[in-house]
C-alpha cells in the first residue's frame, strides 16, 4: 500500500465535492436509513442499530451481518469507502461492567483497561468499531445525571483512567480485528453544567478549565484516542461545537491532537437555538471552522456545505482538512483492508466465563465501604438474616446507564444470587414490600435492606433536584432501623447520595453503586466475607443536597471552612465537611500509616515521599495509599489539596510494606496569573493518605 499521506490525497483527488462532505456525515442505522445514501458516498459513519430481529444465529452474529450489508452497500459507491460503524459502548458490551463511576471507585486503571479491552473483543464481534467512549467529563455536581458516565471530580485519577481506557479499547493499534476506536467526550467543560441540568451553561474560567477539566482530555490524546466528540454545553458563553478555542487551538494546536471530531447529537444544528448561528447554513460554517470534522445525525453538513462552498461561504480547505483527517482514522482502523466483520466471532468472544470472571471482580473492587460499625460485616455468625428491599429481584437494573446491549436474561436475579453465594447454615429470607419485611425483621438475626435509585434516575438527562433516596425508601429503612435489629444497608446508584440520615440509622452501609452482570454475585461475596470491598470513593458525597457543588480539591476563601467560630464560610444548619470525602472507603481490616520520610527538604527535579503502611486487622486486606500536595502560596489561589498519585497494597496481617512516591516537579505545574503554565518556588505541603481528609503531613520546598 502506497504511503497514508499519497493514499489519502489519492483518495481525495478521485472525489466529487459532494463526496467529501459525505464522508463528514454520520446517520443512525435505524429503520429510516436510505440505502441509496450509502451507495451514493453521501455517509461516511452509521450508528449502528442491532439490525434485523429475527434469523439464525446470535443477535451479535446478525448484527455483524447486518454491518456487513451496510459495509456492501457503502463500498458500492463511486468511490468505495468503508464506513465506520459505531455505537454506544459506554461500560461493557454484552458483558457489561460497573459503570464509569464505580470502576473510578476501584482506582485500578489496570482493571479499567482489561474491562474496554473485552468490551472492544465483544463489540468488534458484532461489527462496531467506533465507540462513543471514554467519556471524560469532571463532575463536582451530583446532581447532573451524566455524573455515572464518568470518573468523579479528581483530573489526576481522571487522566489515569482515560489513558488506561483509550488503551484498552484501541490496544497498540487500532486496525486489530478485536480493537474498537475510542472518543474521548465531551470536550469540554460538560460536566459543569448550571444546576446539574444536562445541556445548560457552563462559565469556568481558563485556569480553572486547564488545571481540572482538561488534564483527562490531554492524557486520552497523549494515549492516542482516535477521536473526541465535543459538548452540548454553552462553555463561557461560546457552544463548544462552535469553539474554536478548545478544538483547533488547543486539541490541536497545543496537544496535536492528529484524529477527528465529532458533533454530539444534532448539536451543530443547534447552534441556533443557542443564537450563535443564524441557520442551519451558518451552524455548519461555525463548527467546520472551529474543528468539528463530522456532523453525528445532525444533517447540517450534508444539506448546506456543498451550496456553501460553491457560494465561496466556507472554504473548500477546511473541508478537504476534515475530510483528509476521518478518512486517516479510517486508514488507522484497518477499515480499507478489513472492511468486513466476522461473524462466527460472536460464538467465542462474546459472554465468555473470563469475561463474567472480570466483571465480578471489577465489582467487588469498586464497592465502597462506608460504615461498618462494631465489624457487623462481613456477616457471620448469623442464622436467619432478611433480605429486603427495591432491589430485591433486581437484574438488568444492576446494569446502571448507558447499557445499550446488556440482557435480563443473562444476568442472576440478586435474591438467587445472594442465595448461591451463601454460607451452608445461612437461611436468608426475602421480602420485597415494607409491611412483609418489618414482620420477618422482627424474627430475624441481622437484616440487609437493597435501596437505590433505578438505573433511568441517572445517566444522560436525568437529573435530580433531590439528592435523597428515592420516596418511600427513607420510611422503610427508618422503620426496619426501629425495630432494633443489625442492619446493613446495600445502595444502588449512579451518583453520590445524600443520605447522612440513613447512614446514622443503620450499623454498616456498603455503596455498590450499579455495579454491572455480575453484582449479584459481587454483592454476596462482600456480605459473607468471601471478597472484602475494594472501593474508594471517587467523588464527594455530601450531607444534603443543598450543599452541592462540593468538592475536596476546594479554595480557601479569606475565611476558611472550619470549626463554627465567627463570621466564616459555612453553613447555619448544617456541618461544613462532607459525608464521606473523597478518596475514602473502609475494608475488612485495618491499616495504620506511619515514618514519613522526604527524600530532602527542597525539591530539585524530583522528590521521594515514603510511608510505611501497616495492616493491623486480622484479615488480608487492600489499602489505596494516596499522596496529596498543597502548594501554599502562588501568583493565583491554590486548593486546599490535590492528589498527586496513589498506589494500591494488599497487605496480609501484621504485614508492613513501605510506599514510595517519585513526585516530579512537572507535577507542581499549574496555570499561573500570567496565563502561563509552570511551577513557582515556594513551600508545599504534602500527605500520604488514606483519603482526601487525612493523613502523615510532611513539607518541601522549591
Amino acid at each position: 500500500m502506497p504511503s497514508s499521506t499519497t493514499f489519502i490525497e489519492d483518495l481525495l483527488a478521485q472525489m466529487t465535492l459532494e463526496e467529501k462532505i459525505g464522508q463528514l456525515n454520520q446517520m443512525n442505522g435505524g429503520p429510516d436509513l436510505d440505502p441509496d445514501l450509502l451507495r451514493m458516498g453521501q455517509v461516511g459513519s452509521v450508528i449502528l442499530d442491532a439490525g434485523p430481529s429475527d434469523g439464525p444465529g446470535s443477535s451479535e452474529a446478525r448484527r455483524a451481518e447486518w454491518a456487513n450489508h451496510l459495509q456492501r452497500l457503502a463500498l458500492q459507491a463511486r468511490v468505495p469507502i468503508p464506513l465506520l460503524l459505531a455505537r454506544d459502548v459506554i461500560h461493557g458490551f454484552r458483558t457489561v461492567f460497573p459503570i464509569p463511576l464505580a470502576q473510578a471507585a476501584a482506582f485500578d486503571p489496570e482493571l479499567s483497561r482489561a474491562a474496554a479491552e473485552m468490551a472492544a473483543r465483544e463489540a468488534t464481534a458484532a461489527g462496531i468499531k467506533w465507540t462513543f467512549a471514554p467519556m471524560l467529563d469532571i463532575a463536582r455536581d451530583p446532581r447532573w445525571g451524566r455524573i455515572a458516565e464518568g470518573n468523579g471530580e479528581d483530573p489526576v485519577l481522571g487522566a489515569r483512567l482515560a489513558a488506561a481506557l483509550v488503551h484498552g479499547f484501541q490496544g497498540p493499534d487500532m486496525s486489530g480485528p478485536e480493537r474498537l476506536v475510542a472518543c474521548a467526550k465531551h470536550f469540554a467543560g460538560y460536566g459543569a453544567a448550571e444546576g446539574g441540568r444536562d445541556y445548560e451553561n457552563a462559565e469556568i474560567s481558563e485556569p480553572t478549565l486547564r488545571d481540572v477539566y482538561l488534564p483527562p482530555f490531554e492524557s486520552a490524546v497523549r494515549a492516542g484516542v482516535g477521536t473526541v466528540m465535543c459538548a452540548f454545553v454553552d462553555l463561557n458563553g461560546i457552544p463548544a461545537t462552535a469553539n474554536r478555542h478548545l478544538l483547533t487551538d488547543i486539541l490541536r494546536g497545543e496537544w496535536h491532537f492528529e484524529g477527528f471530531v465529532v458533533s454530539d447529537w444534532t448539536s451543530i444544528p443547534e447552534l441556533v437555538y443557542h443564537g450563535v448561528a443564524e441557520d442551519e447554513a451558518h451552524a455548519a460554517y461555525l463548527a467546520l471552522h472551529a474543528g468539528v470534522d463530522m456532523d453525528m445525525a445532525g444533517m447540517a453538513y450534508l444539506n448546506t456545505l456543498a451550496r456553501s462552498v460553491r457560494e465561496g461561504r466556507v472554504p473548500m480547505e477546511e473541508v478537504d482538512a476534515a475530510v483528509r483527517r476521518v478518512l486517516e482514522v479510517k486508514r488507522r482502523a484497518g477499515l480499507f483492508e478489513r472492511p468486513f466483520a466476522d461473524p462466527s466471532r460472536a460464538a467465542r468472544d462474546v459472554l465468555t466465563p473470563e469475561a463474567r470472571q472480570l466483571a465480578r471482580r471489577f465489582a467487588c473492587q469498586s464497592m465502597v465501604l462506608l460504615k461498618n460499625e462494631g465489624n457487623l460485616l462481613p456477616l457471620q455468625g448469623f442464622r436467619r438474616i432478611l433480605v429486603a428491599g427495591p432491589f430485591l429481584h433486581a437484574r438488568d437494573e444492576l446494569f446502571g446507564t448507558w447499557a445499550l446491549d446488556g440482557r435480563a436474561e443473562d444476568v442472576l436475579p440478586l435474591d438467587e444470587a445472594l442465595r448461591q453465594v451463601a454460607p451452608e447454615g445461612v437461611e436468608l429470607w426475602f421480602a420485597d414490600w415494607a409491611d412483609l419485611a418489618l414482620r420477618r425483621a422482627n424474627e430475624a438475626d441481622a437484616v440487609v435492606l437493597l435501596m437505590g435509585e433505578h438505573p433511568t434516575r441517572s445517566g444522560e438527562n436525568s437529573n435530580v433536584s433531590d439528592l435523597g433516596l428515592p420516596p418511600g425508601q427513607p420510611e422503610f429503612i427508618a422503620a426496619v432501623a426501629a425495630l432494633g435489629r443489625p442492619t446493613v444497608l446495600v445502595v444502588f446508584a449512579g451518583r453520590p447520595l445524600a443520605i447522612a440520615r440513613e447512614v446514622a440509622q443503620v450499623q454498616a452501609v456498603l455503596y455498590a453503586w450499579h455495579p454491572g452482570i455480575e453484582g449479584g454475585a459481587a454483592l454476596g461475596e462482600i456480605l459473607f466475607g468471601q471478597a472484602s470491598p475494594g472501593g474508594r470513593l471517587p467523588v464527594t458525597f455530601p450531607r444534603a443536597t443543598g450543599q452541592v457543588p462540593i468538592y475536596y480539591n476546594h479554595k480557601n476563601s479569606g475565611r476558611p471552612l472550619g470549626p463554627d467560630r465567627g463570621f466564616q464560610s459555612r453553613y447555619v444548619d448544617l456541618p461544613s465537611s462532607p459525608l464521606f470525602p473523597f478518596g475514602y472507603g473502609l475494608t475488612y481490616t485495618a491499616f495504620e500509616y506511619a515514618n514519613l520520610r522526604l527524600s530532602g527538604e527542597v525539591m530539585r527535579g524530583r522528590l521521594e515521599i515514603s510511608a510505611d503502611i501497616t495492616n493491623v486487622g486480622d484479615r488480608f486486606g487492600r489499602e489505596v495509599v494516596q499522596l496529596y500536595i498543597r502548594d501554599r502560596v502562588g501568583s493565583l489561589t491554590r486548593p486546599v489539596r490535590e492528589l498527586k498519585d496513589f498506589q494500591a497494597v494488599e497487605l496480609r496481617p501484621g504485614e508492613t510494606r513501605r510506599v514510595t512516591f517519585i513526585l516530579r516537579e512537572e507535577q507542581l505545574a499549574f496555570t499561573r496569573a500570567d496565563g502561563t503554565r509552570g511551577v513557582e518556588p515556594g513551600t508545599f505541603y504534602v500527605w500520604v493518605a488514606s483519603d482526601s481528609q487525612r493523613g502523615l503531613r510532611g513539607e518541601f520546598r522549591i
